[in-house]
């Protein structure tokens, strides 16, 4: 998002915007490699139409999983949990909505749809955190 004088919040916060950008690829990369080694199915990532974007969509059995990503270098500013408040967690149910209205042929073998966070703390040294909230809306 872009700020006062054309500054993204993780500019504003001293990391630019390039930076940024790479620090949450890798964290979406993360994410992906870890819902997959669990057993789901990653359907679409980075999907985006005119209300927002999913950082990755996967199926869980028969639920259609929507996953939103937060990615940290460190807790200076929270965890990266804290990032996910209920009004975004609403904001991907209805974007979960939009997903399934433009595939329908996958709309047909889902029994429920669920939102999900996963957090990963990209520490100066050793391996990636990842931390995974199951169904954070009802």
């Amino acid at each position: 998002m872009v700020g006062p004088g054309g500054a993204s919040g993780a500019e504003r916060r001293g990391m630019p915007h390039a930076v940024a950008g790479a620090v949450g690829a890798y964290g979406e990369r993360v994410a992906a490699r870890y819902l997959t080694e669990a057993g789901m199915q990653v359907l679409d990532r980075n999907w985006r139409c005119s209300i927002g974007e999913l950082d990755i969509v996967a199926l869980d059995g028969s639920c259609l999983v929507v996953c939103e990503v937060k990615t940290r270098r460190g807790l200076t500013y929270g965890s990266p949990l804290e990032a996910v408040t209920l009004r975004k967690a609403a904001r991907l149910r209805r974007l979960a909505a939009s997903w399934l209205v433009e595939h329908p042929h996958v709309g047909a073998r889902i029994s429920d749809v669920r939102v999900d966070v996963v957090a990963v703390l990209r520490p100066r040294t050793g391996p990636a955190l990842v931390e995974h909230v199951v169904a954070v809306t009802s």
